[in-house]
């Protein structure tokens, strides 16, 4: 698997916990899809990502966006 569909990924598993834990657990869960959103829209203008960055650091092959 590459680096960017790995992002891709532990993206949307991120997106389905804080689901979850909304529903399950707390309301306040649902700032945690709300970060995971706004760290997507910025890391697609700006190219940063800092999930990225650490699934590089632990030997997942890079793609072509990361």
């Amino acid at each position: 698997m590459t680096l960017d569909r790995s992002v891709l990924a532990f993206a949307g598993f991120m997106v389905l916990l804080s689901v979850a834990l909304t529903v399950w657990v707390s309301p306040w869960f649902v700032w945690l899809t709300v970060f995971v959103g706004l760290n997507l829209l910025q890391s697609a203008f700006t190219g940063f990502c800092p999930a990225a960055m650490v699934l590089r650091k632990l030997g997942i092959k890079p793609g072509c966006a990361f």
